[in-house]
């Protein structure tokens, strides 16, 4: 079953008003079957923390066999030219991609938004039984770009179309578990909080 990687995550700066003054992708990476796929590769300049991040999972990124931007935003598709390698997808909704992988419609905050969903098999011991369970993971780019948005329940602040950008907020949370937010931390809906993802099993914690 396929495994998630956070390997960056988003960021958002704003001043006093509430404009932005600085905003970056998360980019994150799942390993299903026999390929590996990045979402979202950042911002131009953050190429290192990205190569980092591969490299303390023993990738290079002529490794990774595709890429799935969220949208077409800068911030969400700076460092793309990485992965000369890999295909760049444009799933349609619903699409599968792989086993336990496919992608969904999340229009609002851009009218070619989507967010990929990735249903992760986990395994707990529990009173000397190993039980297997599941975890949907949504890495939702900028259909639900902050934990605060969720808290909040308001629909990004940039959006094309208010009443879209919260039918796809409202699908995401509907659907995950957990998010891989555009400009946040990964969070967890039901317990409604951060989930540390600093190890490479980081959902055996959720």
């Amino acid at each position: 079953m396929p495994q998630v990687f956070v390997l960056k995550p988003g960021s958002i700066l704003r001043d006093e008003s509430g404009n932005i003054l600085d905003a970056r992708s998360s980019a994150t990476l799942i390993v299903a079957e026999s390929w590996k796929m990045v979402v979202d590769t950042g911002q131009k300049g953050e190429d290192e923390l990205i190569l980092n991040s591969l490299a303390r999972l023993d990738l290079q990124p002529k490794d990774i066999d595709f890429v799935v931007n969220t949208h077409s935003h800068d911030d969400h598709v700076g460092n793309n030219y990485l992965f000369s390698n890999a295909n760049i997808l444009a799933p349609n909704d619903r699409e599968m991609i792989a086993t336990g992988v496919w992608a969904i419609h999340t229009p609002g905050h851009s009218f070619d938004s989507i967010s990929v969903v990735v249903k992760a098999e986990m395994e707990s011991l529990e009173f000397k039984a190993t039980r297997r369970f599941f975890r949907v993971v949504v890495i939702a780019g900028d259909a639900l770009p902050t934990f605060g948005n969720f808290q909040k329940n308001v629909p990004p602040a940039l959006h094309v179309d208010r009443d879209l950008a919260v039918s796809s907020m409202a699908k995401i949370v509907a659907l995950a578990d957990v998010v891989v937010p555009g400009h946040d931390l990964p969070f967890d809906i039901l317990k409604r909080k951060y989930v540390s993802f600093s190890s490479p099993n980081w959902l055996d914690q959720v």
